[in-house]
């Protein structure tokens, strides 16, 4: 079942043998990416046979990772719905407009594809003790596969993130640090007592298998669209984990003969208040600067320096894509715009992909004829807090 042949630098290209656990390239310092023989997998599993499968991600089994079905640690997660969007696509001038829906996934994030991977590789390979930065879903996904696997999980969280994911955590088993500072100073706690503490750091990017579990969504997409691909997607990026597990995942459908060459156009979302991405995109950088003071209610947008930057703006580039950046009270106004519409309570990061979308539509980027696919990564439930402003807001509005 398993048809890795290597782990390769996303940067420098150096390789290295499987059957090991790793964090990032010793050489650079950049991610490591999993290579397969493609050839071998594809004769392992034709495209027509996906529809005998199970009805979640490890339906793609092989080109994942993990050894055998007994390793696999899974609550069930992927094959999330991609819903038409008729009446919001119409508000938006698009005939063609699809939400991806991770919020059904469980722990109600896209978060627990890349979880449900890296911790079954982490215990295959013989970690116990799994520590991560989170801004709120990655941690709660971490916590419920750790739970699942039997293993311990350590979690350093901004000491605003939302109570909800905190919560979560906690019940879930996970030892939960709050940080006064930002995920990035959540991430240097983690890399400062790593070693001391035992733990195997699972941080975005600095493993090479969370990637493969949010690739899954390039292979969805495909799958849904008769092995073809919209137009555009337009993704919220904070970490870039999917759109960047998306790219891999064309890459290695076009080698098997699934697909052909032609790709979507990749459009990042971020917040005004962080949008290290948007910023290097439209400099032509090749790396982001990071963000000092980052803002934003989006808590999953809130990364002012990603470790896959470079791999972020190559997509975007290769695509013919782009970066834009909203207004908080943009995405904010877009949850219940979405809600009233299609009858979704999304979370502010999905959100954020209307006002963009308008955004691209007035530029000429994206057109009334394309299909465009946008994503909601979780759930709006966990965001209450996001939402008391806008409440206050509308009370004073009454009383006047």
């Amino acid at each position: 079942m398993n048809h890795v042949t290597h782990l390769e630098c996303s940067a420098c290209a150096s390789t290295y043998p499987p059957g090991q656990l790793y964090n990032v390239c010793d050489s650079c310092g950049k991610p490591l990416f999993v290579r397969y023989d493609l050839d071998r997998a594809a004769k392992a599993l034709d495209r027509a046979a996906l529809a005998t499968r199970r009805a979640d991600m490890w339906r793609y089994r092989e080109l994942l990772p993990v050894a055998g079905d007994s390793d696999i640690v899974s609550l069930g997660e992927g094959w999330t719905p991609l819903l038409r969007a008729g009446r919001l696509g119409d508000s938006l001038g698009l005939s063609e407009l699809y939400i991806k829906d991770e919020s059904l996934n469980p722990t109600q994030s896209f978060k627990a594809r890349g979880m449900s991977t890296a911790v079954s590789m982490a215990k295959q390979l013989g970690a116990r003790r799994l520590a991560a930065p989170s801004a709120g879903n990655a941690g709660g996904a971490l916590a419920a596969y750790a739970a699942r696997a039997g293993l311990k999980a350590f979690l350093f969280m901004p000491l605003d993130t939302p109570r909800a994911n905190v919560v979560e955590c906690e019940q879930l088993g996970a030892s939960v640090t709050l940080i006064d500072g930002l995920i990035t100073d959540c991430g240097a706690e983690v890399a400062r007592r790593k070693d001391a503490e035992g733990w195997f750091d699972v941080s975005t990017l600095k493993e090479p298998y969370r990637v493969e579990g949010k690739k899954t969504l390039g292979y969805e997409l495909a799958e849904a669209f008769g092995w073809t691909l919209p137009e555009v997607i337009v993704y919220p990026t904070g970490g870039g984990t999917g759109l960047v597990g998306m790219w891999k995942a064309f890459d290695e459908m076009q080698a098997m003969g699934w697909i052909d060459e032609r790709r979507p156009r990749m459009v990042s979302v971020q917040a005004e208040g962080c949008a290290p991405i948007v910023r290097a995109f439209e400099s032509g950088a090749s790396f982001a600067e990071p963000v000092a003071d980052a803002v934003t209610v989006a808590s999953g947008l809130r990364v002012p320096k990603a470790i896959g930057d470079f791999l972020i703006l190559d997509a975007i580039r290769a695509s013919g894509g782009t970066a834009i950046a909203v207004s908080d009270a943009a995405l904010l106004d877009a949850v219940k715009e979405i809600g009233v519409a299609e009858g979704l309570f999304v979370a502010p990061e999905g959100a954020a992909c209307v006002p963009a979308l308008r955004k691209l539509m007035e530029m000429g980027k994206v057109g009334a004829g394309d299909r465009v696919v946008m994503f909601n990564t979780g759930a709006g439930v966990k965001y209450i807090e996001a939402f008391g402003g806008q409440q206050e807001a509308a009370g004073q509005r009454d009383r006047n």
